[in-house]
């Protein structure tokens, strides 16, 4: 009920063909008023799985932080767009950083003056903390990070997944019902017969398909082959921002609800642990919020804008603040060695 009466702010949909024919878009915000240190800040926000700009919970986001004097940029997770087909044998994945980056080149490039803050829900927490932590140089303009609702672990969080324990069984048939649907709506450019397929994917997949009941037998059966994976586990592995995590040495925050049902507690120690070992890494754990809800207001009609939206546009503009004051500091110190 809280999404119901969310805003729905104007962008520009822009299109990135990449370099295997697919062609990847986002949508492009721009600011409502001016940035509380007056500076050109980007905030790149990375949705949850088969999500895109057009969800309620972006829609409600990204209209707040144009409020507060952000440029927003939205990925459209490859497929997940009802009205743009497919143009290569390939849709999103759980951590395929490619289309995100050339988002964020795109920003990069077409607005040289800007900052960046990096934001990522769910699936898309995991895709912007492994962007990071790739190469150094993919962390160049960024200002910070924030990650809200993400797993960390697809490898770990396989188990879990099966446990009926907060309905999360009965989460992962929804979730894998809803991506059959669209990999089914994309059916002739993954697996017509004039489609050039990857070679680990072949016509007996999509039998298996139809009859899967869950996300890990859809990544086994599917989305893996896309990148040539061997095994499921060699999929989750590389694909999970875990291993990436100590490589990030912009501010990071880590959010995550105790009560989410999707993301098992056993999980939780990943984010934790990297919080007491590292200065530049937050992790926030408010007891309630389930996986994207930190509703506020009252129980059946709760507000639209929710507390996980103030905390990421508030921490952002404490960082900015921050660097706005550590660069003054640094100019005082350097008239006053002139002077010396």
């Amino acid at each position: 009920m809280g999404r119901v009466r969310s805003p729905h702010p104007y962008g520009h949909r822009k299109f990135i063909t990449m370099s295997d024919g697919a062609t990847s878009t986002f949508d492009l915000f721009e600011p409502l008023a001016e940035h509380c240190v007056g500076d050109d800040i980007t905030m790149v926000i990375c949705p949850g799985i088969a999500n895109h700009s057009e969800k309620q919970y972006i829609r409600t986001f990204v209209d707040y932080a144009q409020k507060n004097g952000y440029r927003c940029a939205v990925l459209n997770h490859l497929g997940a767009l009802p009205n743009i087909e497919l143009t290569s044998p390939r849709m999103f994945t759980y951590g395929c950083t490619w289309e995100f980056g050339a988002m964020v080149n795109y920003i990069k490039k077409t607005y040289p003056l800007t900052q960046l803050v990096v934001v990522g829900f769910s699936l898309g927490g995991n895709i912007v903390c492994k962007y990071l932590g790739e190469t150094q140089a993919n962390q160049e303009k960024v200002l910070c990070c924030v990650s809200v609702c993400q797993g960390y672990s697809a490898l770990r969080a396989q188990e879990t997944f099966m446990q009926w324990d907060q309905c999360r069984r009965f989460y992962n048939f929804l979730m894998a019902d809803n991506m059959k649907k669209i990999i089914l709506s994309h059916r002739q450019a993954l697996f017509g017969d004039h489609v050039k397929k990857p070679q680990s994917l072949e016509d007996t997949d999509l039998s298996r398909l139809y009859t899967a009941t869950s996300l890990m037998q859809i990544d086994d059966n599917v989305m893996r082959k896309f990148h040539g994976y061997n095994s499921l586990k060699e999929y989750y592995e590389e694909e999970s921002c875990m291993r990436y995590l100590h490589r990030i040495y912009v501010p990071l925050m880590l959010v995550n609800a105790a009560d989410d049902p999707l993301v098992h507690e056993s999980l939780l120690t990943i984010p934790k642990s990297l919080s007491e070992k590292r200065e530049n890494v937050m992790f926030v754990l408010p007891l309630h919020g389930g996986h994207l809800g930190f509703f506020e207001g009252s129980v059946l009609f709760p507000e639209p804008l929710t507390w996980m939206d103030k905390l990421v546009v508030e921490y952002a503009n404490a960082i900015c603040q921050w660097e706005r004051n550590k660069s003054q500091c640094s100019d005082t110190e350097q008239v006053e060695a002139d002077l010396e």
